[in-house]
């Protein structure tokens, strides 16, 4: 049976992720490197979805009210079905989404009082879909060109009052909607009409809105492009505005020739105002999959996976100068997490989400940790 690449590309960046099979194997067996400092990450027990399965997005409103959604029973022919988990405090819970002909759930944003939560999905039909949360499971919501041809919505992000805002593309322009709690409308789109479809949205907690992946800008009425300059074989996994002039970007690329063969090569890049400039990783050859900042949209944890250490999740902390390397429990297959989230109320505290394979087979399962 064919093995099928099946991690989010990594989700959202719509890149896609070719890992060779040979290429994992020989890592798995590599001698790991020594981690720089202790952490204090832990694997929480998830439900473990149909194989394969893989979390893709994590929102969490406190320390018991939590949400992480992905996709389950992928194989290589199956596009698979959506899989939604919440956390009580004590335990995550599979919720029931029967009612839902969908492949997959990718991203879900909470507000900061924890009334609302949205996600964001694409059904059998290839439509992509915005869905709320209505304190028992999650139901479809309309929206300006729902299920048109050529209309996407790719990410999804709640700012400090209230308003949630997705990325995507409509009218054949790349842009972002605009949600008050009463409905959603589209803002006026990017001013270059060739500009490609953002795979992410930011919102910081001063209230300016990002939006990232092949185009970076900043939304404020009207729209600031960064200029970027990414090759072919490079995808952007996440931003974090911290100031105009202070911005981190993270990501993945691979060299000549394309991933046949070799693994790729993180990409870790900082904004000064003028320029975007190189930063070098505590580890080189793998992937940055997310970045999230602390309560005050200062730099926090970047996640990774560490092609010469795969047991382990490679996880960067910010000390006040630099990155450094963070690890998380080994695993007795791989550890790739996808995405992070802050919990708020906490002393630091986060959720990282993702999957224990890049391939349906060995059946990859839900991967949960928990930082503090």
């Amino acid at each position: 049976m064919r093995r099928r690449v099946f991690v989010r590309g990594i989700a959202t960046t719509g890149a896609g992720l070719a890992v060779p099979a040979a290429l994992t194997g020989t890592a798995a067996t590599a001698a790991p490197r020594s981690a720089s400092a202790a952490a204090s990450w832990r694997e929480v027990p998830a439900p473990g979805g149909q194989p394969a399965s893989r979390l893709y997005g994590v929102a969490a409103a406190g320390a018991d009210l939590a949400w992480a959604v992905g996709t389950q029973g992928l194989d290589s022919t199956s596009d698979g079905t959506a899989i939604a988990l919440s956390w009580d405090g004590a335990a995550w819970t599979p919720t029931d989404l029967s009612h839902l002909t969908y492949a997959t759930l990718r991203s879900v944003a909470v507000s900061p009082s924890g009334g609302a939560a949205w996600a964001v999905g694409t059904d059998t039909a290839g439509h992509d879909q915005l869905l709320a949360w209505d304190g028992t499971t999650w139901r479809e919501t309309s929206f300006p060109g729902r299920g048109e041809a050529g209309t996407q919505v790719t990410d999804v992000a709640a700012g400090p009052d209230g308003r949630f805002w997705a990325s995507g593309r409509h009218g054949g322009r790349a842009g972002l909607l605009k949600g008050d709690g009463k409905g959603w409308r589209w803002c006026r789109p990017l001013p270059d009409e060739a500009a490609p479809t953002p795979a992410g949205v930011h919102v910081t907690p001063g209230g300016e809105v990002w939006v990232f992946g092949d185009v970076i800008a900043r939304w404020d009425g009207a729209w600031t492009v960064i200029p970027r300059l990414l090759g072919i074989r490079a995808s952007v996994s996440g931003l974090l505005p911290v100031a105009h002039d202070d911005i981190w970007l993270t990501g993945w690329a691979y060299g000549i020739g394309g991933p046949a063969g070799k693994p790729p090569g993180v990409r870790l890049e900082h904004w000064d105002g003028t320029k975007w400039n190189d930063v070098k990783a505590p580890f080189g050859v793998g992937m940055l999959t997310s970045i999230v900042g602390d309560a005050d949209g200062r730099p926090d944890r970047i996640s990774g996976w560490d092609f010469w250490d795969q047991k382990r999740a490679h996880y960067l902390r910010w000390d006040g100068t630099a990155w450094v390397s963070e690890r998380g429990p080994e695993t007795p297959s791989v550890a790739l997490p996808v995405a992070l989230a802050r919990i708020p109320g906490t002393d630091g505290a986060l959720w990282s989400v993702g999957t224990t394979s890049f391939y349906p087979y060995p059946p990859a399962q839900n991967r949960v940790e928990r930082f503090g």
